[in-house]
């Protein structure tokens, strides 16, 4: 009686979690992402005509792109060296540096944008001046947009690596150095097999974080249509000019594009590597 009591409290325990998380994801996630699909086809795809009909949407969201994969290629270069680096070499201030990856994830996205104007300001930055005098505006213009990108999505793929790369140890690279093997065929053979999939999930979760991104580049694209505008500052301003229709379906096209990587990931991914 007593274990048959204990058993049927675990079993309250365990559907009372499972209830409380689906209500918080059902609350914080499903629902609001779930109106904003509804107002999107309220009328059919009309909304999304319309919005594709405006020349100023359309850079915007061919400029989101741009921007987006732009960082993400940065980052992806980034990311895998210094998980390389983190992982494979001891050397003083490596702590110091792990910690430093993790700063945007504490830091808020406007405070970036405003230390990359105080740097490249092209009338009162540290490097700013010089550099357009140079033929290179950084701030107000594309550069500045990927710079603010590149930063707050910096510790995705980084975060995404390192554990893998620790798991694997370094066993089987160590064998391939010994019998010839040069630091990329290294690389290339043995560790990139190992943490593709890693890497893979890192651009992924980069690439959703940089679609969405709005305080940093806001800050430093200036907000010009048809010029400097990115698709999330758009939604804001359509949205309160009261064409509320055409901020849905930027919203619900945005989302679509993040979702749809996750979704292709998950399908194009072994099923060895799931279990």
């Amino acid at each position: 009686m007593a274990s048959s009591a204990v058993k049927n409290e675990s079993l309250l325990v365990k559907w009372g979690l499972r209830l409380l998380v689906v209500g918080y994801l059902f609350f914080l996630v499903a629902w609001p992402t779930s109106l904003v699909v509804k107002e999107t086809f309220a009328h059919g795809t009309q909304g999304i005509r319309e919005a594709l009909a405006d020349p100023d949407v359309v850079h915007a969201l061919q400029l989101t792109g741009q921007v987006a994969v732009a960082a993400v290629l940065i980052n992806l270069v980034f990311g895998v060296g210094m998980s390389l680096l983190l992982v494979r070499f001891n050397f003083p201030g490596k702590r110091i540096l792990s910690a430093l990856i993790d700063v945007p994830l504490s830091v808020s996205p406007v405070v970036v944008g405003l230390a990359l104007v105080l740097v490249y300001n092209g009338r009162f930055g540290w490097f700013g001046p010089t550099l357009e005098a140079n033929g290179l505006q950084v701030i107000f213009a594309k550069p500045g947009m990927i710079m603010a990108t590149c930063f707050v999505a910096l510790p995705l793929v980084i975060r995404e690596v390192v554990p893998v790369l620790e798991e694997m140890g370094d066993d089987q690279e160590q064998a391939a150095r010994s019998l010839g093997a040069n630091a990329w065929q290294t690389f290339r053979r043995i560790t990139l097999p190992g943490i593709k999939w890693a890497i893979v999930y890192g651009v992924v979760l980069s690439l959703a974080r940089s679609l969405g991104e709005f305080g940093a580049v806001k800050v430093v694209a200036g907000n010009i249509g048809g010029e400097t505008q990115v698709a999330t500052v758009l939604v804001q301003q359509k949205y309160q000019n009261f064409q509320q229709e055409t901020a849905y379906s930027m919203s619900f096209m945005l989302a679509f594009a993040a979702v749809l990587c996750l979704i292709v990931v998950a399908l194009l991914r072994p099923k060895e590597d799931k279990k």
